[in-house]
């Protein structure tokens, strides 16, 4: 069976990024995004253990925090659909659970990767 998903398109607030190297330095804005897209990698990687598992309580504390670190760095679409995957797991909607954290895994992938280029140097 051939299943097809609609491209999905992720959003990175651009201001967001300029805002963070307004207020921390060229350094410090590189380092706190760096530590950023590790930390959202390493919890990206969960998702599938903890959705398996059919840990709903370790799956929705590991997209809410995804959500903090996401919008602190201007990502948009994977900070809502986090959130979703949270709302799904708080609910205790196992199948719900099961399609929003398969939904955050390919926008985290796609987010990471617009993240990566983007050349975002504010002139201040």
């Amino acid at each position: 069976m051939l299943v097809e998903f609609r491209d999905e398109q992720v959003r990175v607030d651009s201001d967001r990024l300029i805002e963070l190297y307004c207020n921390l330095g060229e350094a410090g804005a590189e380092n706190a995004v760096c530590r950023a897209m590790e930390t959202l990698a390493l919890r990206l990687g969960e998702v599938p253990r903890l959705r398996d598992a059919g840990d709903l309580d370790a799956l929705g504390r590991a997209a809410r925090r995804m959500v903090g670190i996401a919008n602190e760095v201007g990502m948009t679409t994977l900070a809502r659909v986090a959130g979703d995957v949270e709302n799904t797991c708080g609910n205790g909607d196992v199948a719900g659970a099961a399609a929003t954290s398969a939904r955050l895994i390919r926008i985290g992938d796609k987010s990471l990767t617009a993240l990566c280029q983007i050349n975002i140097m504010p002139s201040v």
